[in-house]
């Protein structure tokens, strides 16, 4: 895609003078791992907000930080570690840009935290026309509710203000349960846990029926890892070369159960929360794309559904031969807050981890069951995350996201020429 030109803003003052001096439309970056390929626009302003990484206040008594929107989740922890505290809901990974993080209204696999928004206080944004608006539930809380899940469309977030928790040693507990069981364990044991700070669930292909849950709970016991955090820039060519293994050679089975054993061994793992929560994507990355790659897809199917859409999910992926590594099960509670909402009731998230060839028959391919995974979805009266590949149609946007003739209207409010646009929202608005 042909940008027309890009700039590097250091503060909010030059987001503010570049919207004002630029007349066309406007895209937003940050790391680009929340959004990817969609963020950019044609022949736009590209503001890339990765030069603002600055720590605006923090309070460490009361448990609050406000940063520019262009810092990383890691960025954060480097600063708040020494002091004893942690992120209170992010993502699984620590790359992420807040900006990004916020834009897609992200969550991760803390227990009874659900989306970002709930943890963040208050923000600043730079609306179309350069002005700069402090927002809050209290303050303009209908604009608010809109920029978690709004993509970039509302305006520039340039500061957040975070809530924090107390970084705590916590103990990886991997459980034995069946898949007939899982939820009534989550309700019944894990949610109601005080202790509990994470959890998720594994599932292997190809029959998505044996569930590995893992928590990680509030611990006493001394760590196992004497690494507060993950370093950063370490070498992963190993898990590099375990996923290319597993998921090209015929021994590709044996591996996954190798894995599998090497998480039973590790249960006895106690490590500070910052450490499980700083982890990078480069283990998730391929060696090279020229071939092929590693995605995500998810779907929020409200708890009744579970098992509907699960053997709906099995079903599919093995009718497409899709090489799924894995499918992490996460759970939400209703979103109240947010517009864009992607839990309107209480939910399981499922989280598809797979590899696709590059080449463009491969993608289309993909889109075709992508397509029947989100029919499933919404046959279950579930919906589908935004961030990933545009291969929904029109009218399945719609069914998932009726708020999106809301968010529309407030967007003709605030950007009536249309300017702060990506392919998202050109795709479906």
């Amino acid at each position: 895609m042909v940008i027309a030109q890009e700039q590097l803003p250091r503060s909010t003052d030059d987001v503010r003078a570049a919207l004002r001096t630029w007349t066309g439309t406007v895209s937003i970056g940050g790391a680009r791992y929340s959004m990817g390929g969609q963020i950019a626009a044609p022949h736009s302003l590209h503001v890339d907000m990765r030069g603002m990484k600055e720590v605006v206040n923090f309070d460490a008594a009361r448990r609050v930080i406000r940063v520019h929107a262009g810092m990383t989740w890691r960025d954060i922890q480097d600063v708040i570690d020494p002091h004893n505290l942690s992120i209170r809901t992010m993502q699984s990974y620590s790359n992420f840009t807040i900006g990004g993080s916020l834009s897609v209204n992200c969550h991760g696999r803390y227990v009874g935290r659900g989306p970002l928004i709930n943890s963040v206080r208050a923000l600043q944004l730079v609306t179309a026309n350069g002005e700069v608006l402090e927002l809050s539930r209290a303050r303009d809380a209908e604009l608010f509710r809109a920029v978690f899940g709004g993509y970039g469309g509302l305006g520039v977030v340039t500061e957040v203000e975070l809530e924090l928790d107390p970084n705590t040693l916590i103990e990886r507990i991997v459980h034995d349960v069946t898949m007939e069981q899982y939820p009534a364990f989550y309700r019944e044991q894990v949610l109601p846990d005080a202790r509990m700070v994470l959890h998720n669930a594994y599932l292997a292909p190809p029959d998505f029926d044996r569930p590995r849950p893992v928590s990680w709970l509030v611990s006493e016991k001394p760590a196992t890892e004497p690494q507060r955090l993950v370093p950063r820039d370490l070498d992963y060519s190993r898990e590099q070369n375990f996923f290319w293994a597993m998921t090209e050679l015929p021994v590709g089975p044996l591996l996954r159960d190798m894995a599998e054993r090497r998480l039973l061994a590790g249960k006895d793992l106690v490590v500070w929360r910052n450490h499980e929560a700083s982890k990078d994507t480069a283990s998730l990355e391929p060696r090279t794309r020229r071939i092929s790659t590693y995605l995500l897809q998810e779907y929020f199917i409200p708890v009744r559904n579970f098992f509907p859409f699960l053997r709906d999910l099995a079903r599919i992926l093995n009718a497409h031969s899709v090489t799924a590594l894995n499918v992490s099960i996460r759970h939400s509670p209703a979103d109240t807050l947010s517009l864009m909402t992607w839990a309107p009731v209480e939910v399981f998230s499922f989280v598809l981890f797979y590899k696709q060839r590059t080449h463009r028959q491969a993608s289309a391919a993909v889109r075709v069951w992508t397509r029947e995974l989100i029919d499933a979805a919404l046959a279950n009266d579930g919906r589908y995350f935004l961030p990933y590949r545009l291969d929904a149609t029109r009218a399945q946007f719609e069914r998932a996201y009726p708020e999106a003739r809301e968010f529309s209207i407030l967007k003709a409010r605030i950007d009536p020429g249309n300017r702060l646009r990506n392919l998202l929202w050109d795709n479906y608005l």
